[in-house]
């Protein structure tokens, strides 16, 4: 990976507009917004009109000055993520390997976050949009579990419907689990993530 002062890119994948906002396939918004809270500052459209980003750093005051972190929501949709995610990076001079994208994953259990470098798209649209746009694979992930459809609802239907009544309640905690995740891999690189956080839950 590139040098730790090198700027990153931490990429809330997700759908714009209020009808998708409470959607399981939108909690990477969720969790941009949370890091928007640490950072400062108020998103704003990026020139490219692709995406609303802040740009900040991370970490408690007073301690060793972190990387310039920039924070991008894009404002298209899914499947179309991977334009905003290139222009975003292009003009931030961010490298591949410094993108974490931060979605929802089908593959882990509701409350899981996973962190991981690289690896293939599990169909997942927008992690396919942003490997395309990007020319590789090579970046982070932020793997926010959302679990497997009920019965044989339509994966597809599934991800973007509602959250359950009792998975609201729980929801925002495994946010800030992933908003941690994300920082740490930022503040003390993947490997030091991946023992901490892995094998907890988000979930009281």
């Amino acid at each position: 990976m590139s040098g730790s002062t090198d700027p990153w890119l931490v990429v809330g994948l997700g759908n714009p507009g209020p009808s998708y906002a409470l959607t399981r396939h939108n909690v990477g918004y969720l969790v941009a917004d949370l890091l928007a809270e640490r950072v400062g500052g108020s998103w704003r459209r990026h020139r490219s009109g692709r995406a609303d980003t802040i740009e900040g750093r991370l970490g408690p005051p007073g301690s060793d000055p972190s990387p310039r972190v920039v924070l991008a929501r894009p404002r298209t949709y899914m499947n179309e993520s991977g334009g905003a995610v290139a222009a975003v990076a292009s003009y931030a001079g961010v490298a591949p390997d410094h993108v974490i994208a931060v979605h929802d994953e089908l593959d882990l259990p509701f409350g899981e976050v996973r962190a991981k470098f690289g690896g293939g798209t599990g169909g997942h649209n927008g992690l396919r949009s942003v490997q395309r746009s990007l020319g590789t694979a090579d970046f982070c992930r932020v793997r926010v579990g959302i679990g497997r459809p009920p019965g044989r609802q339509d994966p597809a239907d599934f991800v973007l419907s509602a959250y359950t009544a009792a998975e609201r309640r729980e929801v925002a905690t495994q946010a800030v689990l992933a908003a941690d995740v994300a920082e740490s891999v930022i503040l003390r690189g993947l490997n030091v993530t991946q023992s901490d956080f892995h094998g907890r839950s988000g979930l009281a």
